[in-house]
C-alpha cells in the first residue's frame, strides 16, 4: 500500500459525522443540511435538454483534451468574462472533471517529491489542496487567514527559505470559507513571488460567479497576470467550474486555463490518468457557459437568501460580510464543536465546525471558534434554519 495514504487526515464530513455520532436530531421538524457546499437550486433546463439529447455519445470514447468546441467555448467565456483578448482557446484552456479532480490532479503533474518540497495554501483550505500535496510527496506551507488580515492569505507571511523550497501555491478566490477575494495587487504580488521562486501558482475560482455587487465581479489570476502584461500567464494556472455557477455539482465540469507549457504537461498527466471528460457532458457543458442569464438569476436568488438571513440573525450572531461564494463564516459564542453538536441535537440544523477546515498555524487554528453556513437550500428553508440558530443562540 502506498503509506503516503497515511499522512492523510480525515476529511472534515468524516469528522462532522463522528461528531454527531450516538445524537440524533428532533424529531418533530426536518433536518437542514447547510454544512456542504451543494447547490440545491435546479438546473439551468437548456443545460438539462443538451445532456438528454446528446446521449447516443455514450458509445464512442471522449479526448482527454476535451473537443475543440467545449475549449472554444471556455475560452470565449474567460476572454468575456476576464478580458483576456488572447487567450488562446487550443492551448491555454483544458477540461477537466470538476475543479476537485483537477485541484488534486495539478499537484501530480508539478510537484518533485521529496524531503524539502512544498506546496502553498491558505489556511483555513479546502483540503485536497493539503491531500493532493501529501500524496504527491510534498508538505505544506500554510498562509493564515483570520479576520485581523481581511481572511486574506499575504505572501510576505511566508519565510524567504519555504518561498525556495515552494514547487506549488494554491489560491482561492473568493475564498472557501470566508468569501474573501483578492484584489489585482494582492494577487500580483503573488505572481511575482511565484515567478521569482519559479512556483506554479494555482487559483481555485469555482466560486467566482456567485458575488453580491453585479458592478463588481471578483477578479481573477489571469486578468491580473494580462494587467501586468503577462500574455503567457507563466506560471499560473485558473481553474473554473460549473458546479456553483450553474448549480451543476453532479455533472463534473470545470476547466482549467493558463500556462500553456503547464496545461501540456497536465494533459499528458491526465492522458494516463484516464480522466476524460464524457461527450455527453462536454456538449452540456458548452451550454452552460455561453448562457449567462441563468447565472444572473443565480446571483439574485444568493443574494435574497444572504440578505434575509443576515437580518434575521442581526444581533444574535456574528456574520462576516462575504464578498463572493455562498457561505456565512460565523463567530460563534461557544467553541465550533459544541456549537454545531448542540445546534444539530437541539434544531435539526447542520453546519460544519470551522475547526475542521484549518490546521494549527502560527497563532493555532484559524478555523477555530467559526463554522461555516452554506446558503444552498431554498430561501425557505434558509429563514428556517436562521429561525432555529437564532432560538438556539437565544438559549446559549
Amino acid at each position: 500500500m502506498n503509506d503516503r495514504l497515511d499522512a492523510l487526515h480525515p476529511y472534515p464530513f468524516e469528522r462532522l459525522n463522528d461528531l454527531l455520532q450516538g445524537i440524533t436530531c428532533p424529531a418533530d421538524r426536518a433536518l437542514l443540511k447547510l454544512s456542504v457546499g451543494e447547490p440545491q437550486d435546479a438546473p439551468p433546463p437548456a443545460v438539462v435538454a443538451a445532456l438528454q439529447d446528446s446521449l447516443d455519445l455514450l458509445g464512442r470514447y471522449p479526448a482527454t483534451g476535451g473537443t475543440l468546441a467545449l475549449r472554444e467555448s471556455q475560452g470565449r467565456w474567460m476572454r468575456q468574462r476576464h478580458k483576456l483578448p488572447n487567450l488562446n482557446s487550443e492551448t491555454q484552456v483544458l477540461p477537466v472533471n470538476g475543479t476537485r479532480e483537477a485541484l488534486f490532479a495539478i499537484a501530480q503533474t508539478c510537484v518533485q517529491g521529496s524531503d524539502h518540497a512544498l506546496v502553498g495554501c491558505p489556511n483555513p483550505f479546502y483540503q485536497i489542496y493539503e491531500g493532493a500535496a501529501l500524496l504527491a510527496g510534498a508538505s505544506t506551507v500554510l498562509f493564515d487567514t483570520s479576520a485581523a488580515n481581511g481572511f486574506l492569505p499575504d505572501p510576505e507571511a511566508i519565510d524567504e527559505g519555504s518561498w525556495q523550497q515552494m514547487q506549488l501555491l494554491y489560491l482561492c478566490t473568493p475564498g472557501n470559507p470566508a468569501g474573501a477575494v483578492m484584489d489585482t495587487a494582492l494577487l500580483q504580488r503573488f505572481i511575482e513571488k511565484a515567478l521569482q521562486h519559479d512556483v506554479i501558482l494555482v487559483s481555485d475560482e469555482c466560486y467566482s460567479e456567485i458575488y453580491p455587487d453585479e458592478t463588481r465581479p471578483p477578479v481573477g489570476l489571469l486578468a491580473a497576470c494580462a494587467q501586468m502584461g503577462l500574455d503567457d500567464y507563466r506560471n499560473c494556472i485558473s481553474m473554473h467550474s460549473l458546479s456553483k455557477r450553474s448549480n451543476l455539482p453532479g455533472l463534473r465540469s470545470g476547466f482549467a486555463a493558463g500556462d500553456a507549457k503547464v496545461l501540456a504537461a497536465f494533459l499528458r498527466y491526465r492522458g494516463y490518468h484516464g480522466s476524460a471528460m464524457p461527450p455527453h457532458h462536454q456538449i452540456a457543458s458548452a451550454t452552460a457557459w455561453d448562457d449567462e442569464t441563468h447565472v444572473v438569476e443565480n446571483r439574485i436568488r444568493y443574494r435574497e437568501k444572504f440578505a434575509a438571513v443576515r437580518e434575521r440573525l442581526a444581533g444574535t450572531l456574528a456574520l462576516n460580510d462575504p464578498e463572493g461564494g455562498f457561505y456565512f463564516w460565523a463567530a460563534t459564542p461557544v467553541d465550533d464543536e459544541t456549537f454545531t453538536r448542540r445546534l444539530y441535537a437541539e434544531e435539526g440544523v447542520l453546519v460544519l465546525p470551522g475547526s475542521y477546515l484549518g490546521r494549527e498555524g502560527t497563532d493555532g487554528n484559524p478555523g477555530a471558534g467559526r463554522v461555516r453556513i452554506a446558503l444552498v437550500a431554498e430561501l425557505d428553508d434558509c429563514l428556517d434554519a436562521a429561525e432555529r440558530i437564532a432560538a438556539f443562540v437565544g438559549r446559549l
